[in-house]
């Protein structure tokens, strides 16, 4: 069944249904929610905050509209919301991306020091993207991590497609310059670019 068929089942009275929702979604609005929290050292909070995700799209399920948008950009604007509700309720305007997907995995033929001067790279690079203001990292988190597309970044952040792509610039560019005392044209850096193309 498509998530439409589903949310049809469920508004008719099929509430057993939603978790097979919850099934779909959850571990991908769990990472969301985790990446959000972890700069402000919340992120034991993530699974209670997915919990009330869901919970608050169930009760809310009725008024979900289609034409409105995705189920999933839906879902992803109340993750959202919800931590950004905790963090001002814990008075912390520090949203950030800690655990990153930019950690490629190993050569099988890299030697052992390779590896770890690889990892203290995308450690800077998860710092200079936590340094980023709270709606470039989250354009970029939806982006590279989720693989939105531009529009379903734009529902989720309140935002144009043209605001999109501009935030995703600068937070691109932020980082970029961030990183360029470092690394100057490493191959790092020319990874980092690549994203610009996606």
């Amino acid at each position: 069944m498509t998530d439409s068929q589903l949310i049809r089942e469920i508004k008719d009275g099929n509430v057993e249904l939603y978790s097979e929702l919850m099934r779909r979604y959850q571990r991908k609005i769990l990472a969301f929610i985790y990446h959000m929290l972890k700069s402000a050292k919340l992120e034991l909070l993530a699974e209670d905050l997915c919990s009330e995700t869901f919970y608050k799209a169930y009760r809310s399920l009725h008024s979900f509209r289609e034409l409105d948008a995705s189920f999933s950009t839906w879902l992803y604007t109340i993750a959202r919301n919800t931590v950004l509700s905790e963090l001002r309720k814990q008075k912390s305007a520090n949203v950030s991306l800690d655990e990153s997907g930019f950690e490629p995995v190993a050569a099988l033929d890299a030697v052992p020091e390779q590896q770890v001067l690889r990892k203290e790279r995308m450690e800077m690079v998860r710092e200079a993207i936590n340094n980023l203001p709270e709606k470039q990292r989250s354009a970029l988190i939806l982006r590279e991590y989720d693989q939105l597309d531009y529009q379903e970044i734009a529902n989720i952040l309140g935002q144009t497609v043209s605001s999109v792509k501009s935030l995703l610039f600068r937070a691109r560019a932020s980082v970029k310059s961030q990183l360029e005392p470092y690394f100057g044209q490493s191959p790092l850096m020319e990874e980092f670019e690549g994203m610009n193309t996606r």
